[in-house]
Formats: structure tokens, sequence, C-alpha cells
């Protein structure tokens, strides 16, 4: 009896170290016109959420993660899914039979009844198709409607890598600030949208991974608020490139960089696990046949590499974290979720998605 009480002992006490593990739901945009829904502690897919507006190219938690706001490829739409129902709420398209609209991205004010995005609008005529220059566009989710457009200023352009990229576009919590992050970070009214401010800063290197993104970043460190990523900087003399993490207070417009290390060749933007000690990123170089994946280890207490471990690359994929940030996600371009342990940084199991799933990223919701 002694022994067995012991064993109990033992084990309650290593649950109270390592924690209970909780669910939670993975949201990812499938094709050909669906976010799938699927349950990590299951590892099964769990429902399947038909967007009428086509194809998903984005998916954005909203500040209190109660809604996800998704853009949608085939009809230039916004749909919006309530976190708990796993219903549609709202959705409305911007095309028409000679007008389309491609967004890159997009983000909610606080109230959730505008959404702001960087869009190109695509017009058909007789003999040709006119393609604007990327704007600034809200759009009114009641109305079903874009109210305002406003040109980039020319300095601006050059964040939009091709103009259909996927951008970082943050709010203030307040909704007063606009931040679109590029090249460097601008500022902007939602007032009157004019430019408060252009903080300069070393473009960060995201190009290995074609979907790498701000956005993520910042919904993994659930810190509304707060904007954390990997930048890049170059000394004035020598111009010697090194990566760094970068934090960014939307509140206090105040941004810092710490230098890490000699800048790789391709890294994504961090993923940033909940006790905000733990960050990780994928880098990649070479190409093709000699293209080689690392997970990093990065201590954000220290701004120290602390490990890195190669994995299995794919032509084309995304990075992902579980809400506990005990698991990394390696998925898209198949129909396979690959699950990696944080803390060996291995292959703990493969998940079946039963669905091809696009680049829009994923919200972990638990």
């Amino acid at each position: 009896m002694k022994k067995s009480c012991l064993g109990i002992a033992a084990a309650l006490g290593a649950m109270a170290v390592s924690g209970i593990a909780h669910a939670a739901s993975l949201f990812m945009g499938a094709y050909p016109d669906s976010v799938v829904v699927f349950d990590d502690k299951k590892g099964a897919l769990i429902d399947r959420i038909k967007l009428e507006t086509g194809l998903p190219t984005s998916l954005r938690l909203s500040q209190d993660k109660k809604f996800i706001y998704v853009t949608t490829l085939t009809n230039g739409g916004v749909e919006v899914i309530d976190v708990a129902t796993r219903k549609v709420v709202k959705n409305l398209t911007l095309n028409t039979p000679t007008t389309r609209y491609r967004f890159s991205g997009g983000v909610p004010d606080p109230s959730g009844k505008l959404f702001y995005t960087v869009a190109t609008k695509i017009d058909k005529n007789l003999d040709r198709y006119d393609v604007e220059e990327p704007k600034f566009t809200i759009i009114d989710l009641d109305k079903k409607e874009v109210i305002k457009t406003v040109a980039l200023a020319e300095e601006d352009e050059n964040a939009l890598r091709g103009g259909f990229a996927r951008i970082g576009v943050e709010l203030s919590p307040d909704g007063k600030f606009l931040y679109h992050f590029g090249d460097k970070v601008v500022v902007i009214d939602t007032e009157d949208f004019k430019v408060v401010d252009r903080i300069q800063l070393a473009r960060p290197d995201l190009d290995g991974l074609e979907t790498g993104t701000f956005g993520n970043a910042l919904e993994t460190i659930r810190e509304p608020g707060h904007f954390t990523s990997v930048f890049n900087a170059a000394d004035p003399i020598v111009r010697n490139k090194v990566f760094g993490v970068g934090r960014f207070d939307l509140a206090k417009r105040t941004f810092d960089f710490t230098p890490v290390g000699p800048a790789p060749a391709n890294m994504t933007g961090l993923q940033v696990a909940p006790n905000k000690r733990d960050a990780f990123a994928v880098v990649t170089t070479g190409l093709y046949g000699n293209k080689r994946c690392e997970f990093w280890r990065i201590d954000l207490t220290t701004n120290v590499l602390r490990n890195k471990s190669e994995f299995s690359c794919k032509s084309r994929f995304s990075f992902g974290m579980s809400h506990d940030g005990r698991k990394l996600y390696i998925f898209g371009a198949s129909f396979d979720l690959e699950v990696y342990n944080t803390e060996t940084l291995r292959l703990e199991s493969t998940w079946d998605l039963n669905n091809d799933v696009t680049g829009a990223g994923m919200v972990v919701v638990e």
C-alpha cells in the first residue's frame, strides 16, 4: 500500500511539473474553399467550415480571440468565423464581372466592423486589363463595401515585394494607428490616413519561406499591442549582416533591436512560446535538391541561440506552434501536418489533415 501511495504521489508530482495538456483547435485554410479545424490533442480533423467566397489566402484572429477573419482569392471576399460555434457569421465579396481584388492580408479594427488591408484592384476592359497600384483599403463589413482607399507613398511601395505578397499590417490596441511593416515601419493615423511616423529598419529576412508573415508572430505571442519578430541589420561601415530580435510596442511606437549572430541565408519570423522565453525559427539554405532546413531555438531573455536541428524539407511549407509551446508544426503543400517536439526538435508524429491546405497560415485557439 505504501509503495502504491508513493507511486501515486510521484505521478501527481510529475503532472504538477509538466502541467495537464489541454486541447486546442488549429484552423487552417484548405483547398478549394474551406477552413479545416483540427484537434491537437486527438490528432484528428473535427470540422470543415465551408466558405462562400472561395479559396482562403489569409487567416487573422481578432484581438478578443472570438472571431477569425479570412480573406479569399476566388471572389475577392472576406469572411468572419465565430470561433465558439465554428460558423461563418459574415461574408462579402467585392468582385464583379469586370472588377477583381487581390488582398495582401489584413486586420480588423477593435469593433470588428472595419477591415484594413492592402488591396490591388484589377479592371477588365474590352481589350486589356488595368491593374492599379496596391492601396490601403478599408472595408465596411456590415455595408459589404470599400469605404476608403489611400495610395501608398512612393517611398513605401518597395515593402509589397511584387504587389500580391502578404505583408504585415497591424493596428494599435485602440484602433487609432495602422502599422505597415515592410522595409520600414510606417505609422498611419486611421482618422485621416496621414503618415505620422516612419521608423527605418533593415528589411526582415522572410524570403526563404513563401508563407512567412508578421501576423503569425504576433498571434503566437498572445500579447496584444506588442510585436516581436526576426529582423536583419547591417553596420554602416563594412555592412556586416546580422540577425536579431526586434520588439515593437504598438501603443508607445518604440522599437528596440538586439543582435543574436550572423544572418543566415533565409529565416522565418519567430514563433514565441507562452513563457515568452523560448522562440523558434526555421532557417533554409540552398535550393531544390540542395535545400536544407533547420529549426533554431533562441532564448529571448539572453538573446542567445540555444540549439538547432535539421529536419526534412518540403518545396513549400508553413511553420506554426501549439498553444502550449510544446509542439512545432510544419504543414502546407500536402495533406500532412508534421509534429516536432520543442525540447528535442525531433519529429514526434505525422497527422493526416484529410485535405490539401493553402498558404493562408494557421490560427491556434484554446
